[in-house]
């Protein structure tokens, strides 16, 4: 049996907009996507996070279910407009609910880790421009700057972005997440000032506030496959893996974008002027750890229609509610190319996790025997990368409930607490379970 470190760190891990509600309490102004979502036709259903599992009025009982886990760290993001609900504004009421969150975690000794980007632009940093704006990065380091003065002696670890992908290319290229912009223009500049307000920020807590709590940015990062060994597949897997994973790779790793894509974004976008030189040594700072969310495997083939040439391909493997492919060994191959091409730093998986249509049974359990092996496919692949030298130092388990889950609303679920939406009941789910008795036993 593979076994973890005692220093291994076992989580789970949520967002604000997911689970907290109660988004027009206590002073917090709307974000994007309290917009987005009331938006008709842009989330399934028309479901909104306005509710969610309102973990904002449930929290003290929601500490104790993290608690029953055995776990040892709880990662949560900040809602940014709770805390600044219009610009130079700052909300003492929203940050009180957070030290209460934490004061409640260290309590029952379970480490905070925080990210302060989620997804959740305060909306009239969006009507000024949003990510999109030069002007983001001054507002997200009056942010960074006060919730750090605030919170940063109780806090473990800080995450400054989560995916900059998806808030960059969802948001501003694919129109599927929130603003639900459609150019990629918007989309290029969004992503490179989210990266220079990831190392904006680092520099604000390392350099200027002299903290020593950890601190590093999370990637999802997917590995992708060609559909069969032709030159014109081999080109489409170049180009999604360049959209991806290196257009966020390279330049925090090493400093610069990658030029096959500046060559293939450069059929939609003609000026590259907002990439100052400065910027991207400040993109490249030096973090404590890189965070990793990883879900699946990507199969792809080439697509002369599409913009960068590529599309799904059909794949015979196992998959999620998603349809997403479970991968373990790719995921495994993904941490190696990570080791040879990028970086040292320890590595943490900030969030693993499947969907699956679950029900709670007559017995009132729910036995979701596919995320369980889910689970523990993933987790024995982070032990026998670990035997390697992989350096892995932590696992956090998406999600700690079912939740809103973006553009899909309330229709999918990848919590190991299963939420009656209705009333807000929570049921542990056999997942969770295995979940605990893997992290008791420290062993598969």
């Amino acid at each position: 049996m593979e076994k973890f470190d005692r220093n291994f760190i076992f989580g789970t891990a949520t967002s604000s907009y997911q689970v907290e509600g109660a988004v027009s309490e206590d002073g917090r102004s709307p974000s994007i996507w309290d917009t987005f979502s009331t938006t008709p036709g842009k989330v399934m259903q028309g479901d909104t996070g306005a509710v969610a599992c309102n973990h904002y009025h449930l929290y003290k009982d929601d500490v104790k279910l993290i608690k029953s886990l055995g776990v040892d760290s709880y990662r949560f993001s900040i809602a940014w407009p709770r805390i600044f609900p219009e610009e130079g504004v700052y909300n003492e009421t929203g940050m009180q609910f957070y030290k209460n969150l934490i004061a409640e975690l260290k309590e029952n000794n379970i480490k905070p880790v925080v990210t302060l980007y989620h997804w959740d632009l305060p909306q009239w940093a969006q009507d000024q421009g949003g990510w999109v704006s030069r002007k983001s990065l001054k507002w997200f380091r009056s942010y960074a700057q006060k919730v750090f003065r605030e919170l940063d002696g109780e806090v473990d670890s800080w995450i400054t972005q989560n995916e900059p992908w998806c808030a960059a290319f969802l948001g501003y290229h694919q129109g599927v997440h929130a603003p639900g912009h459609t150019n990629m223009d918007d989309a290029l500049k969004a992503a490179h000032h989210i990266l220079i307000s990831h190392g904006q920020t680092v520099n604000l807590l390392k350099q200027e506030m002299q903290s020593s709590t950890p601190i590093g940015i999370t990637l999802n990062l997917s590995p992708f496959y060609p559909a069969t060994k032709t030159l014109n597949n081999e080109i489409a897997a170049n180009n999604a893996d360049g959209y991806t994973n290196r257009w966020f790779l390279d330049p925090i790793f090493k400093g610069s974008y990658p030029s096959d894509m500046i060559n293939l974004f450069s059929k939609y976008v003609h000026d590259f002027s907002f990439i100052k030189d400065e910027d991207m040594e400040l993109i490249a700072v030096d973090c404590d750890f890189f965070g990793i969310n990883f879900y699946n495997r990507q199969l792809v083939e080439f697509h002369a229609a599409s913009d960068y040439l590529y599309r799904p391909a059909y794949s015979d493997y196992d998959k999620t509610e998603m349809g997403w492919d479970i991968s373990p060994v790719e995921f495994q191959e993904l941490i190696r190319r990570l080791r040879r091409e990028y970086t040292a730093l320890p590595i943490i998986i900030t969030e693993n996790g499947a969907c699956f249509p679950d029900q709670i049974t007559e017995d009132g359990e729910v036995h979701d025997v596919e995320r369980t092996n889910y689970v523990k496919k993933h987790l024995q692949a982070i032990a026998e990368l670990n035997d390697e030298g992989m350096n892995i130092s932590g696992y956090f388990l998406w999600s700690l409930f079912d939740n809103f889950e973006w553009a899909f609303g309330y229709e999918k679920r990848f919590g190991i607490i299963y939420v009656d939406f209705e009333n807000q009941q929570r049921t542990v789910k056999d997942s969770a379970k295995f979940y605990r008795n893997a992290i008791a036993a420290r062993n598969l």
